[in-house]
């Protein structure tokens, strides 16, 4: 009879410890924001870049504010951690033609194809068409 009050000891332990290890498993998760403010760049020179890189951003699922700075290249934006990732906001902007330098520090470049599909003016890799935004090609036109 003993026995028998020992198996049933030894299951109840066991079922204890088992709903006790998937408690602290999963209070170790890490907390997702629901509003998660990120900050990477993404390569672009002009106006035109600007609302293509937003609007790329903003199509995404749980992006929910997105600016970005012409002069510094600094894409700021609001995302719900739970509903997307930070990955899937950056291959959207590569997606529409735009090198993106994550927040590891790691430059992803756009495929060909989509770079070559945004305007002409918006060539950012073009060191000719870069000088022409900060008006270095007006200048040595003039002289």
């Amino acid at each position: 009879m003993t026995n028998k009050k020992d198996k049933k000891m030894e299951k109840i332990i066991f079922v204890f410890s088992l709903l006790m290890i998937g408690f602290s498993t999963q209070s170790q998760e890490i907390k997702k924001k629901k509003n998660a403010k990120v900050t990477f760049e993404v390569d672009g020179i002009c106006g035109m870049c600007k609302k293509r890189i937003e609007t790329a951003a903003l199509k995404t699922r749980g992006v929910k504010f997105a600016i970005w700075d012409v002069k510094t290249h600094q894409l700021n934006i609001i995302l719900d951690e739970r509903k997307t990732a930070v990955s899937d906001v950056q291959k959207n902007i590569l997606e529409v033609g735009h090198d993106v330098i994550g927040i590891d520090k790691k430059k992803l470049l756009a495929e060909e194809e989509a770079y070559n599909s945004v305007h002409p003016c918006c060539k950012y890799r073009d060191e000719e068409i870069l000088l022409d935004h900060e008006g270095g090609l007006k200048k040595q036109k003039k002289q």
